[in-house]
């Protein structure tokens, strides 16, 4: 069975209190009982994280480039932005990366436009709401686990 390591970032554990214009009222449970649901139809075992500490985060990535996953899908929320620690971790992986973020980025504050992550990941997925966890799952499937 493949595996792929679901990466919740900075205060992602208050989904479903926090900003919910931006957000939605979905909490982190919710977020990662639809992956393991879609996980289930598509024989994918979901491996998910939540931190709001940068280091333990980037031990999570570490420990994905240990087991050698099959993907990773990644919310790194703010570190996004800035995080070269985070960057340098996930540029050991040997496997596909979709970055996902459940707002538009693109459309709000300036320094959400750039991402450390972008230009590493195998593809990017905003503004589609609690979707876009489910379609970075589909799309890993379809692009690298279908064949």
């Amino acid at each position: 069975m493949r595996k792929v390591v679901m990466l919740h970032g900075v205060n992602h554990n208050m989904f479903g209190k926090r900003d919910p214009k931006q957000y939605g009222t979905i909490t982190l449970d919710e977020i990662n009982n639809n992956l393991f649901n879609l996980g289930k139809e598509l024989g994918i075992e979901i491996e998910p994280h939540q931190s709001n500490s940068e280091g333990e985060f980037v031990d999570f990535i570490h420990k994905a480039v240990l087991d050698k996953v099959d993907g990773v899908l990644i919310n790194a929320g703010a570190w996004t932005h800035y995080s070269y620690a985070m960057r340098d971790a996930l540029l050991m992986l040997e496997c596909p990366i979709i970055e996902l973020h459940m707002s538009n980025v693109h459309a709000r504050d300036e320094f959400r436009h750039f991402s450390v992550i972008s230009d590493i990941a195998t593809g990017v997925i905003v503004g589609l709401g609690s979707d876009v966890y489910t379609l970075g799952l589909r799309a890993l499937y379809n692009r690298d686990f279908k064949k």
